[in-house]
C-alpha cells in the first residue's frame, strides 16, 4: 500500500494545497495565474519607465537629425569711422547794447532872494510939545523896532551833468529739463570717445545679423542725462536688426558721463554715434 503522506516532488504549492478540494472554485484559479499576471504587469511596468525616461532624449536626437545644416557667417566690426568732430565756432561777443539816453530832471527854478538897498529916510523936523504937554508925559527910553528883512537863503548846488553808466554781462538763464544739442563743454565718457566705442564693439552680438553681406551703416542718438546716465536711445538706419541691436548694445554700458555743461552748469545734452559694420 503506497504512503498517502507522501506528495509527488512534481506538484506545485496551489495543486498541494487545493488536493482533493474543488479546484473549479475561483480562488486556484487566481492562484494559479497570479504569477504570470505579476511578471506581465513587471515587463509592461519596465517598458512604460524606461519610455518615459529615455524620451527627452529620443526628442533631442530627432530634432538634431531634422534640423537642417546651420549657415555660419564670418561677421568683423570694421573700424568705426570716426567723424571729424564738430568744432564749435565761438561766438562772436555782441556789442553791449548802447546805454539809455540820460535822465533829464526836471529843472527846478531858482529864486535868489533880493536883499534890498537901505534907503536914508528923510529927516523930518517936528516942533517940540508945548511945555504942558511936555508935564504930563514921561520921558524914557522907548524900543523902536527897525525894518524887518527877509532872510538870505543861498541857492542849492547846480545838478551835476557827468552821468557815469556801467555795463552788466547778463547770463542766459540754464534750463533743468530742455534737451541741448549745442553747449560750451561736451559731455564725455572715461576715457574718451575711443574707450566707449571699443566697449559698444566688444558688446555688440554679430549674430543677429545672419545671412546679412556688405557694409551695414545705423547711427545712434542718446541723452546724456545731467548726473551722467544714458536715456532715450534710439538707431536710425537701413537695417532694422543692427538698428535694434546698436539699442541693446548702448544700453547695457553702464559707465557713466561727465555731463555737458553751459555757465559752468550741468545740462542735458544730445549724442549721436554713428557706426559701420561689414559682413563678410
Amino acid at each position: 500500500m503506497a504512503n498517502e503522506t507522501r506528495y509527488d516532488d512534481n506538484l506545485t504549492l496551489d495543486e498541494i494545497v487545493f488536493e482533493n478540494r474543488n479546484k473549479e472554485y475561483g480562488a486556484y484559479d487566481l492562484r494559479h495565474t497570479y504569477p504570470k499576471l505579476l511578471t506581465r504587469a513587471f515587463v509592461i511596468g519596465t517598458i512604460l519607465f524606461l519610455i518615459l525616461a529615455l524620451s527627452p532624449l529620443i526628442y533631442s536626437t530627432i530634432k538634431r537629425l531634422t534640423a537642417p545644416d546651420k549657415v555660419e557667417v564670418k561677421a568683423d566690426l570694421v573700424n568705426i569711422l570716426e567723424e571729424d568732430p564738430i568744432i564749435e565756432q565761438p561766438k562772436e561777443d555782441e556789442p553791449p547794447p548802447p546805454p539809455p539816453p540820460p535822465k533829464e530832471e526836471p529843472k527846478q527854478e531858482v529864486i535868489q532872494n533880493v536883499v534890498p538897498e537901505p534907503v536914508k529916510a528923510p529927516k523930518v523936523e517936528t516942533p517940540p510939545p508945548p511945555i504942558t504937554k511936555q508935564l504930563e508925559t514921561t520921558t524914557g527910553l522907548v524900543n523902536q523896532e527897525g525894518v524887518k528883512t527877509p532872510s538870505y537863503t543861498p541857492p542849492p548846488p547846480p545838478p551835476s551833468t557827468g552821468t557815469k553808466t556801467e555795463t552788466v554781462e547778463v547770463k542766459p538763464q540754464v534750463s533743468e529739463t530742455q534737451v541741448y544739442t549745442e553747449v560750451e563743454q561736451l559731455a564725455e565718457f572715461p576715457g574718451g570717445i575711443n574707450a566707449f566705442r571699443s566697449k559698444v564693439n566688444s558688446n555688440f552680438d554679430t549674430s543677429v545679423m545672419n545671412g546679412d553681406e556688405g557694409v551695414v551703416k545705423s547711427e545712434v542718438t542718446f541723452v546724456v542725462e545731467r548726473d551722467g546716465s544714458i536715456t532715450d536711445v534710439k538707431a536710425t538706419g537701413s537695417n532694422s536688426a543692427m538698428n535694434a541691436e546698436a539699442i541693446r548694445t548702448v544700453k547695457s554700458i553702464k559707465n557713466k558721463w561727465a555731463p555737458a555743461k553751459i555757465n559752468g552748469q550741468a545740462v542735458r545734452y544730445r549724442y549721436r554715434l554713428p557706426l559701420t559694420m561689414q559682413f563678410e
